[in-house]
């Protein structure tokens, strides 16, 4: 894949107005978008769709977690919206529900680890008694036996979730920052090179690009750093 296929643009923005400047700002520069809580409870579903008719790919962040039906009918609900990419949690029961629901669509699943934003010690204030990095690996090898299309980690963890996953997988690392940006609220982030090194098929860049005085300059100097890693 080329680059422009392997960047995703998080819409993480307040309004269907903002995003809809912000995509007609980066026009052909960016062909894939993310829209996660902010936007989509925002009218951001119904831009969703829009996005998708105008031939943009959208990855729906809706980290899902239920009983096993409700989740099925949710994701039988988003295959009809067109998307391409659909988050949830990396639960076993959940993705299996899931993966049935989602069969012969070509949407492709992806089960959501440990978020970008917790370390150790935020899991052990979870209540969780094992570290990130083992908790990532645990839940790719799930997600693969589940049948999903890929899973969501840091870029930290890319090059062992690969291992486990195989060539064919997706492997969507948020967190990503050009070097020398701010890491914000992140606390497990890579730089595209480094990200893509380490075996991520998929960057996801918020951010970034988003609060950049000059997006499309931002965006296209990304591209240009993962063009030159992917070489």
């Amino acid at each position: 894949m080329n680059p422009r296929s392997r960047l995703i643009v998080g819409l993480d923005v307040a309004t269907v107005a903002n995003a809809e400047k912000l995509v007609s700002t980066l026009g052909d520069t960016v062909a894939f978008y993310k829209i996660g809580y902010q936007l989509a409870f925002a009218g951001g579903l119904e831009f969703a769709r829009d996005l998708a008719r105008s031939g943009k790919q959208v990855f729906l962040d809706m980290k899902l977690l239920d009983i096993d039906n409700t989740v099925a009918s949710a994701v039988e609900n988003i295959v009809k919206m067109g998307m391409t990419m659909l988050t949830l949690h990396a639960y076993p029961k959940a993705m299996q529900a899931a993966v049935a629901a989602a069969d012969g669509s070509g949407l492709c699943l992806l089960g959501v680890t440990v978020l970008t934003s917790m370390d150790d010690g935020d899991l052990s204030d979870a209540g969780y008694q094992v570290n990130a990095r083992d908790l990532v690996l645990k839940r790719a090898a799930q997600a693969k036996a589940a049948g999903m299309g890929g899973i969501v980690c840091s870029a930290q963890e890319a090059e062992a979730v690969r291992a486990i996953l195989g060539p064919g997988m997706a492997v969507v690392t948020p967190g990503i920052r050009p070097a020398g940006a701010d890491a914000g609220d992140q606390k497990r982030v890579m730089t595209p090179a480094q990200a893509l090194g380490a075996g991520a098929s998929h960057l996801v860049v918020a951010r970034p690009i988003v609060r950049a005085a000059d997006p499309k300059a931002a965006a296209e100097a990304i591209l240009s750093d993962m063009k030159t890693a992917l070489a």
